[in-house]
C-alpha cells in the first residue's frame, strides 16, 4: 500500500479490498452513479478493475501499476477508474467475468474491463504487467479518440451476443449422470488424485456427487476417484498440516504447492466432502480431516458473534506463502533436536526445499495410518502465529456463511457432536438478526455496515442451510423460514416461463445483463442449489406447487448441463434417488431419537391419520426408495 497521506474516494468504503486501494494515486471511484455521470460529462471511457482482498495477483497489480505515479497519471487523465470488490458485488463480477471469458477465452482476478459510460464493454483481460498495461491504456486512448464508433459498435455487439438466445435443446436419450461419471473417469489422475493436470482445484461438490453416486449404484470407480482425491489432498501441502484448513488450489499435480489463500467457501465445501466420505466408509481419517478443518474455521475465521469471516490472504509481508514455509534448522530450534528431526523427516522438511528453497510441510511420501504428532504441531502453530501474520478479510457474507452453516449442521447430524449444532445455530441467528429484513436478505456485513440486497446465491445457500438445520434438529422454525425465503426467491428471481433463476432479483440494481448462473464452478451455482432445495422442500411438505416448480427447474438445468454434464455435479447430485421416510410420532419427544443419513428425507407427522396410522401404538416409519415402499415399521431400516 502507498504510504502517502493522500487518499481517493475509496477511503469512505468498508470493503477491505477497496480500502487496500484507498491510498493509490489512481483516482478510484466505487461503483456508483457519480462515476458513470462523470464519464459521460468528460467524454471518457471507464476502466473497471474487479478483485478481492486476499487475491495475490490483485496485490501484484496494485503494487506494480496502481501505486505507480505514471500509470496513475494516464488513468486519471484519460479514464474514469472504478474498483469493485467481487465478494460485495457478485452481480457485477458475474457479468464482467462472462465478458472477460467471451473476449479472451479465460478469466480470473483481477479482472480488467474497459467499457463505455453505458457500462458496455469493448476490451477485457485479467492481470496486466505494468508495461503491458501502459501500452493497452495508450492504445485504448488512441482508439477512443480516433475509432470510437468502432469501439462502441463492438461494445453493443458484445452485449447483444451475451444476451443472445440461451435456449439449449435436450437430447432426451442422454443420461447426464452416467455421462458425467464417464467424463470424470477420462480426466481422473489415478496416481495423485484429482482431475486434469495443473492447476488442480478441489471442487468438492464433484467429490460429493461421486460419493452419493456410489451409494446409489455401488459403482466402485466413483468411490475410488473420490477417496483417492480426498486422501491426496490431505497428504499434500494444499492442506495446512500445522494450522489446518485448505488453501484455494494446487499449482502442481501432486497437491504440494498451493495458491496459499484460504477461502471460507472452500473449507465449508471440503468439510462436507470429507463428512460424506466418512459417513459412507467409516474411515476415521475423513472424520479427522473434517474436524481439523472445523477447528481451523473456529479459531481463525469465526468472530465473537459466531459469524464466519471470508478469507485469509496468501501473502505475508508481500511474499506469497511466507507464513507457511520452513527450513529444517528453524523446526529444530522450536522443537529441539530429537523432535525437530522427527518432524522434519516425517513432513518433508529438507535442506533442498520443495518450494523456492524452503519447505511446505506435507505427507505425500507417507502411507496411512499417519503418526500422531499433534503435540509438535501445536508448538509450531503457536510459533508460526508470532513469526509473521496474515491479512484476514473480515467481511461476513451471507452466501458463504450459509455454506459453513450447512457443513456444521451436517457435522452434527453425522458425528452427533452438540458443539457443531450450536455453532450452526449461532451463525444462523447472526444472519437472521443482522442480514435479514422480513424475507429480504442482504449480501453481507462489514464493520457493522450492511451491503446491498442479496442475489440468488444468498437465498439459495441460506435456504439450503436452513433445510440442513431442520434435518439435523427437526426444529420447525428452520423449515418454516426456509419455505418463507423460498417463496421470496421464486417471486423475485424465478423465470416462470422458461425455468431457471436469474442472478439479479427484482429489488437489485439492474445491470446490462441478468444471467442465469448454472455452471458449478468454485462453488455450486445458485440454480443447482435451488434445484436441490425445491426437490427436498417438496419431499418435506408434499406441496404439489413445489413439485411442479421443481420439475420445471430440473428441465431448465438439464438443458444447461447436457453439453458438459461434469460441470453440473451439484445439480446432478440433486437428481440422485433418496430414501423418503414419513415418520408418524407417537410422542413428540421421539423426534430427538431420529438420526438420518445424507441421502434420506424424513417428513415428520405429529399425529396419525387414515393414510399414516401408528403401528403397535408406537412411532411408525413409512419408507420408500427407488419406486418401492416397505411395510411400515417401528424402526428405521438402515
Amino acid at each position: 500500500m502507498n504510504n502517502s497521506n493522500k487518499t481517493n474516494r475509496l477511503i469512505y468504503e468498508t470493503s477491505p479490498y477497496l480500502l487496500q486501494h484507498a491510498y493509490n494515486p489512481v483516482n478510484w471511484y466505487p461503483w456508483c452513479d457519480e462515476a458513470f455521470e462523470k464519464a459521460k460529462s468528460e467524454d471518457k471511457p471507464i476502466f473497471l478493475s474487479i478483485g478481492y482482498s486476499t487475491c495475490h495477483w490483485c496485490h501484484v497489480m496494485e503494487k506494480e501499476s496502481f501505486e505507480n505515479e505514471e500509470i496513475a497519471d494516464i488513468l486519471n487523465d484519460n479514464f474514469i477508474s472504478i474498483k469493485v470488490d467481487k465478494e460485495e458485488r457478485p452481480d457485477i463480477d458475474s457479468i464482467y467475468m462472462r465478458v472477460c471469458q467471451t473476449f479472451t477465452g479465460s478469466g480470473g482476478w483481477p479482472t480488467s474491463i474497459f467499457m463505455t459510460a453505458n457500462q458496455k464493454p469493448f476490451y477485457a483481460g485479467t492481470y496486466f504487467p505494468q508495461n503491458k498495461l501502459a501500452n493497452i491504456l495508450s492504445a485504448i486512448k488512441q482508439n477512443w479518440d480516433e475509432n470510437r464508433e468502432k469501439l462502441i459498435n463492438n461494445s453493443n455487439d458484445a452485449v447483444e451476443f451475451l444476451k443472445g438466445d440461451k435456449y439449449k435443446s435436450i437430447d432426451e436419450d442422454l443420461d447426464l449422470v452416467k455421462s458425467a461419471i464417464s467424463m470424470y473417469e477420462d480426466s481422473y489422475d489415478k496416481k495423485y488424485g484429482g482431475f486434469g493436470d495443473t492447476p488442480k482445484f478441489p471442487t468438492p461438490h464433484n467429490l460429493m456427487f461421486l460419493i452419493r453416486y456410489y451409494e446409489s449404484t455401488k459403482n466402485k470407480s466413483a468411490l475410488e476417484m473420490s477417496e483417492k482425491t480426498l486422501l491426496q489432498m490431505y497428504k499434500g501441502g494444499i492442506f495446512d498440516h500445522i494450522g489446518f484448513g485448505f488453501s484455494r488450489y494446487s499449482t502442481d499435480k501432486y497437491w504440494l504447492a498451493p495458491h496459499f489463500e484460504k477461502m471460507l467457501y472452500d473449507n465449508a465445501l471440503l468439510c462436507m466432502a470429507y463428512l460424506l466420505a466418512y459417513e459412507c466408509t467409516n474411515n476415521e481419517l475423513y472424520k479427522s480431516v473434517a474436524e481439523k478443518t472445523f477447528k481451523y474455521v473456529n479459531r481463525e475465521l469465526t468472530n465473537e458473534q459466531g459469524a464466519f469471516l471470508s478469507a485469509q490472504d496468501a501473502d505475508s509481508e508481500g511474499v506469497e506463502g511466507k507464513y507457511y514455509v520452513f527450513k529444517p534448522r528453524e523446526i529444530i530450534d522450536v522443537l529441539g533436536n530429537k523432535d525437530g528431526k522427527l518432524f522434519n523427516n516425517y513432513y518433508d522438511i529438507t535442506s533442498r526445499g520443495n518450494f523456492d528453497g524452503e519447505c511446505i510441510p506435507n505427507l505425500i511420501n507417507q502411507i496411512p495410518p499417519f503418526k500422531n504428532l499433534d503435540n509438535l504441531l501445536l508448538k509450531l502453530y503457536e510459533y508460526r502465529k508470532n513469526r509473521t501474520s496474515l491479512h484476514i478479510d473480515h467481511k461476513i457474507l451471507t452466501a458463504w456463511n450459509s455454506l459453513m452453516i450447512w457443513a456444521y449442521a451436517n457435522a452434527y447430524r453425522i458425528l452427533n457432536k452438540e458443539e457443531y449444532l450450536k455453532t450452526a445455530e449461532k451463525a444462523t441467528d447472526f444472519i437472521i438478526n443482522n442480514l435479514l429484513d422480513d424475507s429480504t436478505l442482504h449480501v453481507g456485513l462489514t464493520d457493522g455496515k450492511r451491503s446491498g440486497k442479496g442475489f440468488i446465491d444468498d437465498y439459495a445457500f441460506f435456504i439450503m442451510a436452513l433445510i440442513s438445520l431442520y434435518e439435523a434438529s427437526f426444529d420447525d422454525k428452520y423449515l418454516k423460514l426456509a419455505l418463507k425465503l423460498n417463496d421470496k426467491t421464486l417471486s423475485d428471481y424465478f423465470d416462470n416461463e422458461n425455468g431457471g433463476f436469474y442472478f439479479i432479483g427484482k429489488e437489485n440494481e439492474q445491470l446490462i445483463l441478468n444471467p442465469k448462473e448454472s455452471y458449478d464452478g468454485a462453488i455450486p451455482s445458485g440454480n443447482s442449489v435451488m434445484s436441490y432445495n425445491l426437490s427436498i422442500l417438496y419431499k418435506l411438505t408434499k406441496d404439489e406447487r413445489l413439485f411442479e416448480l421443481s420439475e420445471k427447474q430440473t428441465k431448465f438445468m438439464m438443458s444447461e448441463a447436457h453439453e458438459y454434464p461434469a460441470g453440473y455435479s451439484f445439480f446432478l447430485l440433486s437428481t440422485l434417488p433418496t430414501k423418503d421416510i414419513v415418520c408418524v410420532l407417537k410422542d413428540k419427544n421421539d423426534v430427538d431419537k431420529i438420526k438420518i443419513k445424507s441421502n434420506w428425507v424424513v417428513r415428520i407427522i405429529d399425529s396419525p391419520s387414515k393414510e399414516y396410522p401408528l403401528i403397535n401404538d408406537k412411532t411408525t416409519f413409512y419408507i420408500c426408495e427407488e419406486n418401492m415402499c416397505l411395510p411400515p415399521s417401528n424402526e428405521i431400516i438402515y
